[in-house]
């Protein structure tokens, strides 16, 4: 309980930087700093649980403040979903987005992505997966029919988009009535865990998620089974909103294509997961408006 309450005080420092203003020696003058003058608040989508996200994105969020002489906030978003209406509402001045949820925030909000990571294996996008108990039998999309899917949030590539374009591509038209149930569980680790734990029969999530989690519980690798993968898209991406200024855009660019130059920078790639910044550019997202093409999305429509 002690440890659980630790926790909920940690996270509830982290979420609420954002809300107030804070004096901070450290801060360079600069007539837009960030939206409420003193520090720069930047968002997180929920990939992960709550906690983990929360540890692995305060060290990055602490060296970047250090490097550039700007106190940077955390705010963990709650849901992939809303992603659009919380950068508004807690008046975020950029994000760490998926793919999906990126392009949706360039086309209703007009922000610009800087850069994203690349792994310790040197790849900087991942893919889309949908995977099957193995004792299920099943290995097809006519095995899924009447069966329970368990998707990660509607604003999500690999945790929707996919099984989305994988239906279409096999000629179900109607998901929802060819399915017996389907849900959303909100993270990548909750789909995995409940096609493990037979609350759904089929799932789909991002591969970095799953095998990620296959290297903690072998029960991953032993009992489930991927049937079908996805191309790939852009790893979770850096993007600010369109009036910060040039001074402070340029700055955060910089300190994180740089980071891997420093011994600093190394300690805390190491940590985060990655091997260096890389940057990031529209084009980079071809593939998933692909995607948006093949299920015919509207995204001017998409209220999420």
């Amino acid at each position: 309980m002690k440890k659980i309450l630790l926790a909920l005080v940690f996270i509830a420092f982290i979420s609420a930087g954002c809300r107030h203003n804070e004096n901070n020696a450290s801060v360079k003058s600069s007539k837009n700093v960030g939206r409420d003058g003193s520090h720069l608040c930047i968002g997180i989508v929920p990939e992960r649980n709550i906690f983990s996200q929360a540890e692995r994105y305060q060290l990055l969020a602490d060296y970047i403040s250090k490097t550039i002489g700007i106190k940077v906030n955390l705010k963990i978003l709650p849901q992939y979903g809303n992603v659009i209406k919380d950068f508004k509402s807690y008046r975020l001045d950029g994000a760490f987005f998926g793919s999906f949820t990126y392009v949706l925030a360039q086309a209703k909000l007009g922000v610009e992505v800087l850069v994203r990571p690349e792994s310790i294996d040197g790849s900087s996008d991942y893919y889309g997966m949908i995977f099957v108990r193995k004792d299920s039998r099943i290995v097809n999309v006519g095995d899924m029919r009447d069966k329970r899917f368990v998707f990660v949030d509607r604003a999500t590539t690999a945790g929707y988009l996919l099984p989305l374009s994988f239906f279409a591509q096999y000629g179900v038209t109607n998901y929802e009535t060819y399915l017996k149930e389907t849900y959303f569980a909100g993270t990548h680790e909750d789909a995995i865990y409940d096609v493990l734990n037979k609350k759904a029969d089929i799932g789909a999530a991002k591969n970095t998620v799953y095998e990620r989690l296959a290297r903690e519980d072998p029960r991953i690798e032993k009992e489930l089974s991927v049937i079908y993968t996805s191309p790939r898209v852009p790893e979770n991406g850096l993007a600010v909103r369109r009036d910060l200024s040039p001074e402070i855009r340029n700055g955060l660019k910089e300190a994180l294509l740089k980071m891997h130059t420093t011994p600093e920078g190394k300690s805390v790639l190491k940590a985060f997961e990655a091997r260096r910044f890389i940057e990031t550019a529209d084009d980079n997202y071809a593939p998933v408006a692909k995607y948006i093409h093949t299920i015919h999305l509207d995204l001017a429509a998409y209220d999420r």
